[in-house]
Order: C-alpha cells, then sequence, then structure tokens
C-alpha cells in the first residue's frame, strides 16, 4: 500500500527544498538531511487525521517550518561542531533561564540545565549503537527556544519522578527483603530445575572474562586526557558541568567528548573481541545483549558496570589513571 507521503512526493520534495532556500545558513543540508524529519511531522500533525491532505495542505505546512532552527538542530545531529558551538551559545541562556523558574535554587538550576544539555547530545546508545538524543523530537514547527523551554520542563518533572520513585523504594526496603527472603525456599527447587550445565557455565564465565578484559584494553589505549574524563564522570561522579570547569570548557563540549570517548571504547571492545578473543560478528552482538539479559540489566547499565570495574582495575594497577 502507498503512503500518503510517497502519494504526495514531489510536492514534498519541492517544499522542503524550499526550507533550505528560507534558511539564512543551511549548514550546508541536503534535501536528503531534511525530508525525514519532515515526513516525520507530516505523519504526526497532517497526516495522523486526514488522508485526504491536498498538496496546498502540505506545502502550506512545511513553509510554517522554521528553516534556521531546523538546519541547526540537523546539523548538531551530524555532529557538527560549529552547529554545536551556535547553539549551545545562542541558546545556553534560555535554557538556564527556564530551569531557574523550575528550580528552588542556583545550584539546582545549574544542574537541571547541564542536564539539558547531557540529554540533547546523548549519552547513552540504543541495541543497534545508535545514539540517543532528544534533538530527534524537534520538529521545527515552533520556535528553538519554545521547544528547548519545554525540554527543560519536561526533564524536571522526569527527575522529580525518579526521585519520588527512588524514596518509595527506600522506604519499602524492608519490606522487599522480608518478601524477597520468604520467596527463596519456594523459589529453590525451582532454581534447581533450570541449573545450568558445566559447559554453559564455562561459555558464560569466558564470556565475561573476554568482555572485561576487553572493556580493559580498550581503555589503556585511550588518551590520558580521555581516562581522566571518564575517571571525573564514573569514578569521581563529577557532573558535566564541573568536568567542564576542570578541563576549560562548556558542559555541553564536556557532555560531547563523553559520547564520543564512550563511542570509541565500544567499538575498540568489539574489534578487540573480535581480533583477539576470535569472536565473529553475530557472537558480538548476541552474547553481549545476553550477558545483559542474564545480569538482569539493560546493555546500557552492563557498559556502565564494566568500565567501571575496567577503570577501578586500571587505578589500581598504575595507581592513577
Amino acid at each position: 500500500m502507498v503512503s500518503i507521503a510517497e502519494k504526495h512526493e514531489s510536492t514534498i520534495t519541492e517544499a522542503t527544498a524550499r526550507i533550505i532556500s528560507r534558511a539564512g545558513n543551511s549548514r550546508g543540508l541536503e534535501i536528503a538531511d531534511l525530508r525525514p524529519r519532515v515526513e516525520k511531522a507530516l505523519e504526526k500533525y497532517l497526516f495522523r487525521d486526514n488522508d485526504n491532505v491536498s498538496n496546498t495542505e502540505i506545502s502550506g505546512f512545511i513553509d510554517e517550518i522554521r528553516a534556521d532552527d531546523l538546519c541547526l538542530i540537523l546539523a548538531c545531529e551530524k555532529s557538527d561542531e560549529k552547529a554545536w558551538e551556535d547553539l549551545v551559545t545562542n541558546f545556553d541562556g534560555t535554557v538556564k533561564s527556564a530551569a531557574r523558574r523550575i528550580s528552588p535554587n542556583v545550584e539546582d538550576a545549574d544542574d537541571l540545565a547541564s542536564s539539558i544539555w547531557a540529554e540533547l547530545y546523548g549519552l547513552k546508545h540504543d541495541a543497534d549503537g545508535k545514539l540517543k538524543t532528544k534533538l530527534s523530537y524537534y520538529s521545527g514547527r515552533g520556535s528553538l527556544g519554545g521547544w528547548l523551554r519545554a525540554i527543560v520542563s519536561q526533564l524536571a518533572v522526569d527527575q522529580y519522578r525518579k526521585q519520588a520513585k527512588l524514596v518509595q523504594i527506600e522506604e519499602n526496603r524492608e519490606f522487599e527483603n522480608l518478601a524477597n527472603e520468604s520467596s527463596e525456599k519456594s523459589d529453590n527447587s525451582k532454581t534447581q530445575a533450570h541449573t545450568e550445565t558445566p559447559e554453559e557455565i564455562f561459555s558464560e564465565k569466558q564470556t565475561l572474562k573476554d568482555v572485561s578484559a576487553a572493556f580493559s584494553q580498550a581503555i589503556k589505549e585511550l588518551a590520558a586526557e580521555d581516562r581522566l574524563l571518564l575517571k571525573l564522570y564514573y569514578f569521581d561522579d563529577l557532573k558535566l558541568k564541573d568536568i567542564g570547569n576542570t578541563f576549560g570548557f562548556h558542559e555541553a563540549t564536556a557532555s560531547r567528548k563523553l559520547v564520543r570517548v564512550q563511542t570509541e571504547i565500544r567499538k575498540s571492545v568489539e574489534v578487540i573481541l573480535k581480533n583477539k578473543h576470535g569472536w565473529s560478528e553475530m557472537e558480538v552482538k548476541h552474547h553481549l545483549s545476553e550477558t545483559a539479559s542474564k545480569l538482569g540489566i539493560s546493555f546500557e547499565k552492563m557498559f556502565t558496570c564494566f568500565l567501571i570495574f575496567a577503570l577501578v582495575q586500571e587505578i589500581l594497577t598504575r595507581g592513577v589513571l
């Protein structure tokens, strides 16, 4: 079945080209760079409740998209350093102002603002290794400043809910422990029934050993500044703003550098597992996800755990990073 977007392909292409021509700074983007975001906005706002959209409606909708703002965001997603510099320079005040209206004190407001930049650049990857960033949600329909203020509010609410949940968990921990203790006996027979074979146990231990060794090697191969960045973030638990102050740059830059190092480690680990430990491409994808599943955590958390472990081993071995 032909989608609505395919039916109006030429109209969408022409209107998307006009976005580039309308932008004061198109940042070297081409129609192919904008087209997916434009179609996503059309599907969400125009096509969702209307199967009979006219070409005039489509053109009018796209012509309302803020060209410069959208080009700026898309360039940031493509890791354009100049675009990131412009985003921070032009909108850091907007983010901090919004944070200060929400947070009760300056310190909390600054922490919230720092979190926003981390969320925008992204500190996590999805299962396919693609960077997860809130920039992908900006459609260009409204002003970038207004969208950023909304993101600040959303993150503040998310943090509040998370803190409330943690408090609730802490209060109920005693009951939870009692429940776990009482269920251990009843679950014991089930656990015995599903005991892994010696071969499976050996394989799992070898997998963990290989992964741990790969992380250790990957960290040793990093530049000294990158190792220090990891130590400050994971081991010393410094905020991005404080890390930026240590190195003399903005927290957004600290966020970008941290993601770059994380990405390098992840790629390096995969290469080491294949070249040094003899893993196949399929084994790398399968075993890493399976290991996280058996540990009862997400892949992202497993990555962090192995990373911290490797950092600790490096510190113990060398005294410093």
